[in-house]
């Protein structure tokens, strides 16, 4: 029933797609109110006496349905008092607006009534005569009743009331509109067109909202330089103390927040100070109805560079909190006025340790001290009610350590668990941390400095991941905060949109929910008839961008001999780009930029940032084997190397400049975990093209080796001009490649032939040229209906002809001392029984199985279930047991995952392994161990050998991240093998058992000796 309560809700946002996973209010087919049609103004009420907040957002929807109709509406200020009874001068005075009311000549529409129960009193009256009930949200946080009702005051026959619990949710109310009609929230930051309409109607319709999923939802600006901050210094004058971070550019971000349902920020760190550079910033941000915090190693609202500044003498508690006492204090003092959540703690200078080690005692002083600065400023009683003082505790990092040494903080603290700086979080509240007052939360990463990489330039996160990731925080009770590092914010428009929409009504979005959010958004921001193409890119693009970071993206990355690894990869993008290009094209140029800083521009920079890599590393592989092409790709790399930069330079020069050096990050060149300081290219190599090569003017490969005939080289037996192909089988791949190239000074026409008649080639003879634009790929396949059963193996013969015009040509076609090429094919001609069906078949000496695709499931004794996670993965999806909140798991309890295998292979020479032993290796995600005393786990079995059981994540003390870490989150992937005897050929059973929530699994690789080394692994085997 669940599931079918979230498909009906699904399916009713899927009608109202501008306003993503918001209940419909708004519709354009003239149904129940006329709000603006044939160039009339909407009428805004509001009370005066209401929130700043509210009254400034009943301008912006006026706005809004300007910016849909053409029309502006106007705002009415309603109430007793010539002047607002709440201070909204700063809002003035940044604005320059000298009043929230709004007049217009045109003529009056539709009306729209909203407010904030308990201060304003046309809500009020409406709620005492029974008009609207706010039953459900009276008193809740950031709620809202939206209705159509007749007659709602004096002269007004019928209009739509949005009532909010307190101040933002009137806000949100007011906010969903205005995305239903067309505005969406990155209107500005992300310059999304507008969905123009000519008539606009409410309907006759009823919603509540609850309150949001998560209480404070927000992002965090960080590692604001090159890209954020070379905007400001180019847009905003400087502060006296460094770049202009002031009211004027945080106004434009505490919109958007609000826009996108959101409510909390964590303001610009490394070189600003929030409440120092603009004093005008921080009055701003309450005045909107904006919650402010700081990072985790910011106590009090004190910015990191404030001590810089103004601090005397180091930043350092037990020698000098003398100094650093009164700083807190003063910080604090300065908050107070204001909505915020206080960061408690210390962590040393510079975002780094405290000390050298966990010293509990230390950081328990400072937060006592911290405690009493409340207590002193706000009195015992407040400073210990959460709902007034809210505060946290950030575990970011080496402070978990503390945790996990004993220190405890007092309850109406939340604790705020970290993820690892890529995506996996850490720790989440046990089952007796659920019932502390403050709660717990999450700080979690789309940007990072550190290692073992930075990633800082453009969007590598995977949503399936994200919605993971949340949903397990959200069920383990971290609901009380939901922080996102956001870099520069831009170009992350996406991800955040997902994340704070996750974050306001996560049982909106299940685990299936990534190719239905995506479409909702590319519906709001580019228009419905690009929605599902542009949904379709950017899933592909969310799973391939997951596959790694970027800038750990380096030529030695894809095999380009195996599996067509870096081919396929390639492929991939080039495909991707192509889409994304078509759906450019059609556009309406209002809707190109949007569609260029979200979309195009990201999956462009991939597709290039990717050939630069993989082409270098052709490029070095061609240098070695000789082959005159080698020149060719090295210009193509830096051909690309050089739109890289043009893409670049056009965003950056996009509408005028309007984003210009938000572009700015170096990606290409790094060496160590910190961005390069120029953009520098791989390794580049060239051969003399006047130079022939020592074994003649063609050379011959083949897939899965790096070897080149005829001549020597480390990968194949000297003065052997014969090289082994990969075997076929009926199972395995439908065929396999051969290159012919030039590596000399002459041209040649080749022939190809085998001594097989059912062997078949793409093209059996060519002529290749000096200069390497016609070095050939030949496909060779295999006619099985015609090949003998069992196995053997084939001749290849490639031969030259010259025109033999010297008699040392004639006589040294391969060289002076080298002879024609050959390649041996070895086949297999197997056959499985026709009784096995539902199955993996063995190929090429492995299987490799996509763990979804299971044949069977074997139903154990508790009442958990596996759930696929489509994107989730490198390849495709994860399988993870539901719910998340479940015990640990036995072999008897779990429901055990059957896969049924054929294999050929007879193992008995021991040849690869000892003889008769295979190992198996499993892929999870990178999800991490959340309960220390319950780390991940699975169990496996092979036929009916004895279950092994697999911890493969070894967690370490004092706060440091798991053995393997670093390995495991570049490659994006945990791996761990077991190994088991082998019976002999025919049909065997796969097990497995998922023993905790929270593992992921995605592929398993069974090595009959034949897995060769990728990033990847091999594709998945043939089933039947």
């Amino acid at each position: 029933m669940e599931r079918l309560a979230l498909l009906t809700l699904l399916s009713f946002f899927i009608l109202n797609v501008l306003a993503i996973g918001q209940k419909s209010t708004i519709n354009f087919d003239g149904h129940g109110c006329s709000l603006a049609e044939g160039g009339s103004s909407v009428q805004i009420m509001v009370d005066q006496n209401d929130w700043p907040a509210v009254l400034r957002v009943a301008d912006d929807l006026a706005m809004d349905f300007g910016r849909v109709t053409g029309v502006n509406g106007f705002v009415t200020l309603l109430g007793h008092i010539s002047t607002p009874a709440l201070n909204a001068s700063m809002i003035y005075n940044v604005t320059g607006e000298k009043s929230f009311a709004m007049t217009t000549s045109n003529k009056t529409g539709g009306v729209i009534v909203a407010g904030v129960i308990g201060r304003s009193t046309v809500i009020d009256d409406l709620v005492k005569t029974g008009r609207i009930d706010v039953s459900a949200i009276k008193g809740k946080w950031e709620a809202y009743v939206s209705t159509l009702i007749s007659n709602p005051m004096p002269g007004v026959s019928e209009a739509m009331v949005i009532a909010g619990s307190d101040r933002r949710g009137a806000v949100y109310g007011m906010y969903s509109a205005s995305e239903q009609i067309g505005v969406s929230p990155w209107y500005y930051w992300a310059d999304s067109p507008i969905q123009k309409h000519s008539r606009i109607f409410a309907s006759n319709t009823t919603i509540v909202q609850d309150s949001p999923s998560v209480r404070y939802r927000g992002f965090f600006i960080n590692d604001e330089a090159p890209g954020l901050t070379g905007y400001i210094d180019s847009k905003f004058l400087p502060s006296p103390w460094g770049p202009g971070f002031n009211a004027n550019f945080y106004r434009t971000v505490f919109e958007l927040i609000l826009r996108l349902r959101a409510n909390y920020l964590w303001p610009a760190q490394w070189n600003s100070m929030f409440n120092v550079d603009d004093p005008r910033t921080q009055a701003l941000a309450d005045e909107y109805g904006i919650v402010m915090g700081t990072s985790h190693t910011e106590p009090l609202m004190c910015a990191t560079k404030e001590w810089n500044v103004f601090g005397t003498g180091t930043w350092q508690w037990n020698t000098n909190n003398a100094s650093i006492e009164p700083f807190f204090e003063a910080c604090a003092k300065r908050a107070k006025p204001y909505e915020g959540v206080l960061a408690m703690g210390m962590r040393g200078s510079g975002d780094t340790a405290l000390g050298a080690g966990i010293e509990t005692d230390l950081l328990e002083n400072v937060v006592s001290t911290q405690t009493q600065i409340l207590e002193k400023l706000w009195g015992n009683a407040s400073a210990q009610d959460p709902d007034i003082v809210p505060q946290s505790w950030c575990l970011y990092k080496e402070v978990q350590g503390y945790y996990e040494a004993g220190m405890r903080v007092p309850d109406h603290i939340s604790l705020l668990w970290t993820d690892d700086n890529f995506g996996n979080i850490r720790r989440l509240p046990l089952q007796n941390e659920t019932d502390r007052s403050g709660g717990a939360g999450v700080y979690y990463h789309f940007d990072y400095v550190g290692s073992p990489r930075s990633y800082k330039w453009i969007n590598t996160i995977q949503l399936q991941k994200t919605w993971e990731q949340m949903h397990l925080a959200y069920k383990r009770d971290a609901r009380r905060i939901w922080i996102v590092n956001v870099g520069d914010l831009k170009p992350l428009e996406l991800p955040i949109s997902h994340f704070l929409d996750l974050a306001y009504d996560m049982e909106a979005w299940d685990h299936a929910s990534v190719p239905n959010y995506l479409e909702q958004w590319a519906t709001r921001e580019f228009g419905a008839a690009v929605a599902k193409d542009t949904a379709a890119i950017m899933n592909n693009y969310s799973i391939a961008a997951g596959r790694r970071k970027f800038e750990l993206v380096d030529p030695t990355t894809y095999s380009l001999i195996d599996y067509s690894e870096a081919d396929r990869i390639l492929a991939e993008w080039s495909a991707m780009e192509e889409s994304a290009k078509k759906v450019l094209d059609r556009l309406p140029e209002a809707t190109k930029p949007a569609f260029f800083e979200m979309v195009y521009h990201a999956v462009a920079a991939a597709y290039v940032y990717h050939d630069i890599m993989i082409s270098a590393a052709k490029n070095n592989h061609y240098a070695a084997q000789g082959r005159n092409s080698a020149n060719a790709v090295a210009q193509h790399v830096i051909s690309q190397f050089d739109r890289d930069n043009q893409l670049t330079q056009q965003y950056n020069t996009l509408l005028g400049g309007k984003w210009n050096h938000m572009m700015d990050q170096t990606h290409i060149g790094y060496s160590y975990w910190q961005q390069p300081m120029r953009q520098v290219l791989p390794g580049l190599q060239y051969v003399v093209p006047s130079q022939r090569d020592l074994a003649g003017d063609m050379g011959v490969t083949t897939e899965t080796t790096n070897a080149t005939v005829p001549g020597d080289d480390d990968y194949h037996t000297l003065s052997s001009e014969v090289l082994t192909m990969a075997p076929f089988d009926p199972y395995g791949a439908s065929s396999r490649w051969i290159e012919i190239f030039s590596m000399g000074t002459n041209p040649v026409d080749w022939q190809i032939v085998s001594n097989a008649s059912f062997i078949h080639f793409s093209q059996t003879s060519g002529q290749i040229s000096t200069d390497g634009s016609s070095d050939t790929r030949i496909w060779a396949t295999i006619d099985w209906a015609n090949c003998p059963k069992g196995s053997g193996m084939v001749m290849i013969n490639i031969t030259s002809v010259q025109n033999n015009s010297t008699q040392f040509l004639s006589q040294t076609h391969y060289g002076t001392q080298y002879s024609m090429p050959q390649l041996m094919l070895p086949y297999n001609h197997t056959q499985v029984p026709s009784s096995f069906t539902n199955g993996f078949i063995e190929s090429d000496g492995h299987l490799s199985i996509e763990i979804e695709h299971y044949s069977s499931i074997n139903p154990g004794s508790s009442s958990v279930h596996y759930e696929v996670i489509p994107g989730l993965s490198r390849t495709l999806s994860g399988v993870t047991l539901f719910p998340v909140t479940a015990e640990s798991q036995t072999t008897s309890s779990a429901p055990a995952l059957e896969y049924k295998l054929y294999t050929f292979s007879d193992l008995n020479s021991g040849t690869v392994y000892p003889a008769n032993l295979i190992n198996i290796t499993v892929a999870t995600t990178t999800s991490l161990n959340t309960i220390p005393a319950r780390p991940l786990r699975y169990a496996i079995q092979w036929d009916n050998q004895s279950i092994q059981t697999v911890q493969y994540i070894i967690d370490q003390p004092g706060g440091a991240t798991p053995v393997a870490w670093e390995t495991a989150v570049s490659n994006n992937v945990w791996t761990s093998r077991t190994n088991f005897t082998y019976g002999g050929p025919g049909e065997h059973v796969l097990r497995l058992w998922a023993l905790e929530p929270g593992l992921v699994f995605n592929t398993a690789w069974v090595d009959l000796g034949g897995v060769r080394a990728s990033y990847l692994g091999p594709m998945e085997s043939f089933r039947v």
